[in-house]
């Protein structure tokens, strides 16, 4: 080889690329690792101001547990009438739901009926 500069320079970069256990390949996968963790990190720590704000505004006032009670778990008094209104996104992902119910195998066996001998 006529010039050894180029290459120890090949095989140095070969070695930092591929090599070394600490190579650029492994570096940027976690570099784009650490960055996912963070977005994760944010959504739930915005997430969890959110439900404290919803737990203090549910303890200290009766009318806002009520409204909870009623748009989450849909309670009603008994002199009511309940309409649920369902936007065509809701109804895709409860069909999309219900299809894979159906398709799913029951967890648990259940015993044949005693004949009536």
């Amino acid at each position: 080889m006529k010039n050894r500069y180029v290459l120890t320079i090949l095989i140095f970069l070969v070695w930092i690329i591929l090599l070394d256990p600490n190579n650029l390949i492994s570096r940027a996968r976690e570099v784009m690792t650490r960055n996912r963790l963070e977005r994760e990190k944010e959504y739930y720590m915005t997430r969890i101001e959110e439900d404290r704000r919803k737990l203090n505004e549910l303890r200290t006032s009766n009318e806002n547990l009520e409204k909870y009670a009623r748009e989450q778990y849909r309670m009603k008094r008994p002199d009511e009438d309940l309409f649920i209104i369902v936007t065509p996104e809701q109804e895709r992902k409860i069909r999309r739901d219900r299809k894979v119910s159906k398709t799913a195998k029951p967890a648990v066996k259940r015993a044949p009926k005693p004949s009536g001998d």
